[in-house]
């Protein structure tokens, strides 16, 4: 009997999982890397990133990734990415402040300027489990935290955006439904959804935009309320225009 778990899409993700355990295997971080004790952890935690494939504690591993101040963040985050990439697609990792302080993480290693099979398993990951977020219907972590994880890891927007648009379907779309109402208040405020490491008002522009080009068909078609199709089509107003419609759902500010 076939397992109805082995999609194409969720053998693409487990796929790119092990990728990133085959291709991190055996990091470390420098041997000279130091942060605070009083702040961060012991002596002994910190040793530990200094040995390979010898898995972390939840709390280690949350203080590990969530930690700004390494002096090579990048071989901080080789040496954690196969549990800290595992962690995030079962949902075991849960940012405080959003989804974009894990993907913070990744950006603050560079990882697009790795050795180019280290940063091909990296991409591999990021778009594998955006492409199986977008056709399960209960993924551990909702789809548009997903899409900020992503954004915030690569720096833009456009291809994950590209992605949703070019995968058609009912999960697709109900993520899309459940973006659209988790984002339509920051949105109609002209500010962005999540606090952005950088590039946020060029992303608040694009995000809005492609809302309002590909998502009204889309919500229709899924059954979205009146009152969401509208506030999608606010987006494309702006001043007073918008918030004098009569259907401007009195947001305050």
């Amino acid at each position: 009997m076939t397992n109805p778990d082995q999609t194409p899409a969720r053998l693409r993700r487990d796929a790119a999982l092990t990728g990133l355990a085959t291709t991190f295997r055996g990091m470390t971080a420098h041997p000279d890397e130091y942060n605070c004790d009083c702040h961060w952890g012991s002596a002994e935690e910190l040793a530990q990133l200094k040995v390979p494939d010898v898995p972390l504690d939840p709390d280690l591993l949350d203080r590990t990734w969530q930690a700004v101040d390494w002096s090579d963040h990048a071989s901080v985050l080789r040496r954690i990415l196969p549990q800290f990439a595992s962690g995030l697609v079962d949902g075991g990792i849960e940012p405080l402040f959003g989804m974009e302080t894990a993907g913070r993480s990744f950006a603050l290693g560079h990882w697009q300027q790795w050795p180019a099979q280290q940063a091909a398993a990296v991409r591999e990951f990021l778009q594998a489990w955006w492409a199986y977020t977008l056709v399960t219907p209960e993924p551990a972590v909702p789809g548009y935290e997903v899409l900020v994880l992503c954004a915030e890891a690569s720096g833009a927007l456009t291809p994950w955006l590209r992605l949703w648009e070019t995968s058609p379907g009912p999960v697709a779309d109900r993520h899309l439904a459940d973006a659209a109402a988790h984002w339509e208040y920051d949105l109609l405020g002209d500010q962005l959804p999540w606090s952005a490491w950088e590039n946020g008002e060029d992303m608040r522009a694009e995000l809005t935009a492609w809302l309002v080009r590909h998502a009204p068909a889309r919500l229709r078609g899924h059954g979205a309320s009146e009152e969401l199709l509208h506030r999608i089509r606010l987006l494309g107003l702006t001043g007073p225009a918008r918030w004098t419609d009569p259907h401007w759902p009195g947001h305050r500010y």
